[in-house]
């Protein structure tokens, strides 16, 4: 692991909520408008999630986290202050463009099928990216002003400083990680069902 990073990938707050309590270990991603020419890109192999609190709805998750979404939502830190707790690494990142293949991901995410064939279909150029992530949080989240350049639909950013990684501990052990990372391989290699 490296020893800081100011670099940051955006994402739904009520996945890193997910990813966070180790339900869900990878992200289904498509990019930001303005990413949309060249596509969506692992531009870090280590990062911090930002979370974000824009866009997310309670429609493109799956009923069980409901309740989830609305104390994510309450919890919502106050205006011009993002909260950082969460590192992220990659251990896979695969580019998806069958999208009954994604179906084999069914009860490893949080999302809807609605949400992801969406994401999927998104301004007619099929396809995305399946990111396995092994996760890491801090004891304590870093709480930094909000700058105006993290603003816009962009997945990365850099955060106006480095934030050291030490003492963040891994959410899954690396066995669990491990069967985990496995998992979505196999489910990604299979044959897409008939029908």
């Amino acid at each position: 692991m490296i020893d800081r990073t100011a670099a940051a990938l955006k994402e739904w707050a009520i996945v890193c909520k997910a990813l966070a309590e180790g339900r869900q270990t990878l992200l289904i991603r498509k990019g930001g408008i303005e990413e949309i020419k060249d596509g969506f890109q692992v531009a870090h192999r280590e990062f911090w999630l930002f979370p974000t609190y824009v866009h997310q709805s309670p429609a493109d998750v799956l009923p069980a986290v409901h309740p989830d979404f609305a104390a994510v939502q309450a919890a919502q830190p106050s205006s011009g202050i993002l909260r950082i707790q969460l590192l992220a690494a990659v251990a896979d990142a695969v580019k998806v463009t069958d999208l009954d293949r994604l179906r084999a991901l069914e009860g490893c995410h949080i999302l809807t099928w609605d949400c992801i064939a969406s994401r999927f279909r998104y301004r007619n150029r099929p396809g995305v990216h399946v990111l396995t992530l092994r996760v890491y949080r801090r004891p304590e989240p870093v709480e930094l002003p909000v700058a105006l350049w993290y603003d816009g639909c962009v997945s990365w950013v850099e955060l106006d400083r480095s934030i050291e990684t030490a003492g963040c501990i891994p959410v899954l052990s690396a066995e669990d990680f491990a069967a985990r990372a496995e998992e979505v391989r196999s489910r990604l290699r299979a044959p897409a069902s008939a029908g």
